[in-house]
C-alpha cells in the first residue's frame, strides 16, 4: 500500500474581486492506488464534516503520493 495526501480545494471570490483557491481539508490515506485513495478520502471527509457529499464544501480534489525521506 502507498500513502497519499488528498487535498479538498474550493475556488472562492476574495474581497478584492479576484478568485482564490482555498484548501478545505487535507487527509492522508493508505491505499493501493490514487483511485482508491480518492474514494477513501471522500468518504472520510464526509464523515468528519457530517456531509452527504464532499462537493458541498469543495470543487475538486488533488491527490499526491506522500513523500518520505529515505
Amino acid at each position: 500500500m502507498s500513502r497519499f495526501v488528498v487535498r479538498f480545494m474550493k475556488d472562492v471570490l476574495g474581497e478584492n474581486g479576484r478568485e482564490a483557491e482555498v484548501c478545505q481539508g487535507i487527509l492522508e490515506v493508505d491505499a493501493p492506488n490514487e483511485g482508491h485513495a480518492a474514494e477513501l478520502a471522500k468518504k472520510r471527509f464526509c464523515e468528519a464534516g457530517e456531509l452527504h457529499h464532499w462537493s458541498l464544501h469543495a470543487d475538486r480534489i488533488q491527490i499526491r503520493q506522500a513523500d518520505f525521506p529515505t
